[in-house]
Parts: structure tokens; C-alpha cells; sequence
């Protein structure tokens, strides 16, 4: 079977394997082009008639949805714009849609740079932008570096499309912001678990959110050993010890783990939490590559700390450990 999609600038016969083969793959959590709240924009290309999608489109456009529906259903928003004439404003028509026909509602915000946004997730990356240091705010957008300049002289943000809307802030640079904002919940629950642990003598907190520039700048009584990786040495103090090698995802999970056994000796926190919080740095953290610092410090005679910390070279995932004493 052939199939002819239509309109201008159309493409001629192709088979389905053709059109769709690359659709099918799986996604990761961080590929999701649509929270669950904006699932009625897929549900709404994949059902609606060629008539109903005719009243909110051009009727070339409504019939190559249809034909390649027909072949495989939708699935994510970039199915939808690989399809002939479907760009930024056919998906804006799509939207309002499905909005009007009553597939999605106020949960969901709608489609952003190609990225179908919540209202929970608005407000957490409108949260993120607004309270993120400098240095991680630039971690998160490596490679827009003028981007994240400009949200940070903008900000406060009340609104994700202001975000969305700032220059400088790509498809990609808007998926890495929701990415930081909302994907790693478990993972954020065992941290505040351990760091409500009681522990007044030995123990240990941890970080999602920080600052890694003012950790390692910060002044302390003795420090007894500096050591980063694939940080800029301009950015880090003289006489730091510098090792080649960035971290992978075992050395990560490692100093984690050991962190929270190290603070959870009585076993106080419950394994569900554990064991979640785990699986979800597991999901954040397998395959990628991490810069950082190991830093061991006191601020007085009788106490001692030893910190880590891991920023993932292209998302800018950060999670920081910290172990302590006193006599």
C-alpha cells in the first residue's frame, strides 16, 4: 500500500515504513513531548473526523493527518510536526482544537516550542527559573548561554510562555528547563528525608538545587583537599587538584548511596523512599557524563565535612552530598 499525502509542497507515494519508521521508537522521560494534562491534543489528531479537524485546519493539511493516522496513530507532538505543512501555527490551530472540542482543558497550559506543557509543570519551571543561581541556571542551558543571561536579568517570571518567549530560549533549552523542574520528585523526597533526619553529632544532607561556584569559593577554618573535574579552572580556587576524567553514572550512584546509608543508620527512613529515590537518580543518571568537585573541609578543630557534588555536562542535573562529624 502507498500512501499520498496532499497539499502544496506535498510529497509524492511513500511507504508507510517511510513516513513512520522512526515514530515508533520508545521515549525516554526526558524525550515526553506532552504531559498527561495535554494528552487531548494527541487524542484529538488521532480521533477526531476529517470534518471536525477541516473546521480548525486547512483541508490539505486535515487530510494528511488523516492519511498518516491511518498508517500509525500519533503519539507524540513531533509525530504530529513531521507531518507535511504541520509547523508552529498549524500546531497553535490544533491546540485551540482540541481545546474547543473539549479534549483538554485548564490543566494544560498548551504547546510551547513544541512541547506541551502542564499547568503544574508552568508554575514549577516559572519556580526553577526564579530561584536557581546564576551558575546552575547556565548548567542547565550549556549550549545557551545567552538564554539563560537574559532569564536571569528578566526574572521574576510570572508565566511559562514569557519564558518560553525570552531570546535566547530554544525548543531544547525550554525541555531542559521542565526536565530540572519536574523529573526527579522521588529522588527530591528521600533528600528531605535525610535531611530531616536528626543526626546532632554525625550526618549527612543533600542537595538537588545549589550553587557549585559558591561551594567551592566559600572560606573555611582548615580545608584539607579540593579535587574537581571537568570544571573550568577559572572558575574553581588556585591549587585545586584537577583530574582528568569526568564521573559516570556509578560514581554518581555510589556517593549517593553511601550518603544515604551514612545518614539512615537506623534505618529510619522508610526502604519505599529509599528505593524510589534511588531508581529515580538511576533514570537521571545512566549513560551521561558528570563534572564536579570532592571537597573536605572544617570549621573548626573538632568537626570535619567532606562534600560532593555531580552536574551533568549537557542537561545540568545536579545532586550534592554532604557527610559531617563533631566531637
Amino acid at each position: 500500500m502507498s500512501l499520498v499525502i496532499v497539499g502544496c509542497g506535498g510529497v509524492g507515494p511513500q511507504e508507510p515504513s517511510e513516513l513512520l519508521g522512526t515514530q515508533q521508537a520508545p521515549l525516554t522521560e526526558t524525550d515526553v513531548d506532552v504531559a498527561p494534562e495535554c494528552q487531548g491534543i494527541i487524542d484529538f489528531v488521532n480521533a477526531a473526523s476529517f470534518q471536525t479537524l477541516d473546521a480548525y485546519l486547512p483541508s490539505d493539511v486535515a487530510s494528511n493527518l488523516v492519511g498518516y493516522r491511518a498508517v500509525s496513530p500519533f503519539a507524540t507532538l513531533a509525530d504530529v510536526s513531521s507531518v507535511p505543512l504541520v509547523g508552529p501555527a498549524r500546531l497553535e490551530q490544533i491546540e485551540g482544537g482540541a481545546r474547543t472540542e473539549g479534549y483538554i482543558g485548564s490543566s494544560c497550559v498548551g504547546i510551547l516550542d513544541e512541547l506541551a506543557v502542564s499547568a503544574d509543570d508552568a508554575a514549577r519551571m516559572v519556580s526553577l527559573v526564579n530561584s536557581v543561581s546564576s551558575t546552575e541556571l547556565h548548567d542547565i542551558l550549556p549550549y545557551a548561554w545567552n538564554g539563560a543571561t537574559n532569564l536571569l536579568n528578566l526574572r521574576p517570571f510570572t508565566t511559562v510562555e514569557s519564558i518560553a518567549a525570552t531570546s535566547g530560549i530554544s525548543s531544547v533549552s525550554l525541555r531542559n528547563i521542565r526536565n530540572a523542574a519536574t523529573l526527579s520528585d522521588p529522588l527530591e523526597d528521600l533528600i528531605a528525608a535525610v535531611n530531616a533526619l536528626p543526626q546532632p553529632d554525625f550526618g549527612a544532607t543533600m542537595a538537588r538545587h545549589f550553587d557549585r561556584y559558591e561551594i567551592t569559593s566559600e572560606s573555611h577554618y582548615y580545608h584539607s583537599g579540593l579535587e574537581c573535574f571537568g570544571i573550568d579552572p577559572g572558575s574553581i580556587p588556585y591549587g585545586t587538584s584537577v583530574r582528568s576524567n569526568l564521573a559516570d553514572a556509578a560514581e554518581v550512584r555510589a556517593e549517593v548511596e553511601s550518603t544515604v546509608d551514612y545518614a539512615n543508620r537506623s534505618n529510619q527512613i522508610p526502604s519505599s523512599v529509599v528505593e524510589q529515590g534511588l531508581a529515580n537518580l538511576d533514570a537521571r543518571i545512566t549513560g551521561r557524563s558528570f563534572k564536579g568537585c570532592y571537597l573536605s573541609y572544617a570549621d573548626d578543630p573538632w568537626s570535619g565535612h567532606n562534600v560532593a557534588f555531580f552536574v551533568d555536562t549537557v542537561s545540568g542535573f545536579s545532586v550534592l552530598t554532604e557527610t559531617y562529624w563533631s566531637e
